[in-house]
């Protein structure tokens, strides 16, 4: 009875520490209502910058790097926008820093839902599975740091939990995503001459007990199955498609729509899948020979929330429920963050969905 209480008790500690207070003094005006409350503090926001500055090196001279990565992009030819190591480096230096702090306020958004109470405690018993979660085009790096910056917090209060992170994506990602872990356990550098009590304080993000990733190069419209189910397990608890579900749905609505299918099949029930995405964004369906444009969103509600799910033959007839929308958020830099390189606010709408049990469950 008394492990239970203290497990309580350390949830409900950790409960409290999810939204810190902002690092912006009481006297800012109140965010407009598209915009994140910015809950992250600065220290956290700096760390997460810090990391990718050790990690990457991003230097002025990338420009010229970054420009032909751009080029690449606003062609679609990702096989070439991504098919050099100085280009993962430049892009993963250059774009991923400002969207990593803005999912660490999307995860500490959502996190009352993925980890309530109950589970907090569950997670902080020594012989509990760790928290897995799957990263869908999360190779760039921005979905590592975001995590571990995230996890960072809740392990102030639960200090034996443990989070696994898979990530998926066409591209070979696979030195930066190490890369970057590595910096997430391991201690900054610090000088040779720096003092006994700066050398005590110096620690890294998380231990490497506390935080795991794994790398999986794989293009997710031609994803069998069998391979699938290795990365999508009956203990993955969140799914994220992170600015990824409309470059998706721009190569192929029938495949992105397979894709959303097999989720369903996959996820255990009360799975969640967080999509995070450019607000406004449309793709184009034909339907009777007449193309039509729709937003991402009322394809992504038509997969998961219509009985279409049926008609295309799942046996188990997985349903969802949304519980978290927002068509346009606004995350904003604080002032007072230092970055070698210039970095952007993000705009992005977020749909996140939990999975329902069914009769097919097993």
């Amino acid at each position: 009875m008394a492990k239970a209480e203290s497990a309580s008790q350390a949830a409900s500690k950790a409960r409290q520490a999810r939204k810190p207070q902002s690092s912006k003094s009481a006297k800012t005006e109140h965010a407009r209502p598209d915009e994140s409350e910015g809950t992250v503090p600065l220290e956290l926001q700096q760390k997460c910058l810090t990391i990718f500055r050790d990690a990457l090196r991003p230097i002025v001279d990338d420009v010229a790097i970054l420009q032909e990565v751009k080029g690449h992009l606003y062609n679609r030819d990702f096989a070439a926008a991504f098919g050099k190591e100085e280009y993962l480096r430049a892009y993963a230096s250059r774009w991923s820093p400002s969207r990593a702090l803005g999912y660490v306020q999307v995860l500490a958004d959502i996190q009352d839902h993925v980890l309530p109470d109950d589970e907090l405690a569950r997670l902080g018993q020594s012989d509990q599975e760790p928290l897995e979660i799957v990263c869908l085009g999360g190779g760039a790096g921005a979905e590592v740091i975001a995590l571990g910056g995230w996890w960072s917090v809740v392990t102030r209060s639960m200090p034996k939990t443990a989070l696994r992170a898979r990530f998926v994506d066409i591209a070979a990602w696979n030195d930066t995503v190490k890369t970057l872990h590595k910096q997430c356990v391991t201690a900054p550098e610090i000088s040779n001459y720096a003092s006994a009590a700066a050398r005590e304080a110096n620690r890294p993000m998380l231990s490497g007990d506390a935080f795991s990733c794994h790398f999986h190069q794989q293009d997710v419209l031609d994803w069998p199955e069998n391979v699938m189910h290795t990365v999508i397990t009956p203990t993955t608890k969140l799914v994220t498609l992170f600015f990824t579900l409309n470059e998706l749905y721009s190569a192929s609505i029938p495949k992105t729509q397979h894709l959303l299918s097999q989720l369903t099949a996959a996820l255990p029930a009360n799975g969640f899948l967080l999509v995070v995405d450019s607000p406004g964004s449309y793709s184009t369906v034909s339907i009777n020979g007449a193309e039509k444009k729709y937003p991402m969103q009322w394809l992504l509600d038509h997969t998961l929330l219509s009985d279409s799910q049926q008609k295309v033959g799942i046996e188990t007839a997985a349903r969802w429920e949304k519980v978290v929308s927002d068509e346009s958020r606004w995350f904003r830099l604080p002032p007072g963050l230092e970055y070698p390189i210039e970095l952007e606010n993000m705009r992005y709408q977020m749909h996140m969905y939990r999975r329902l049990a069914t009769k097919g469950d097993g």
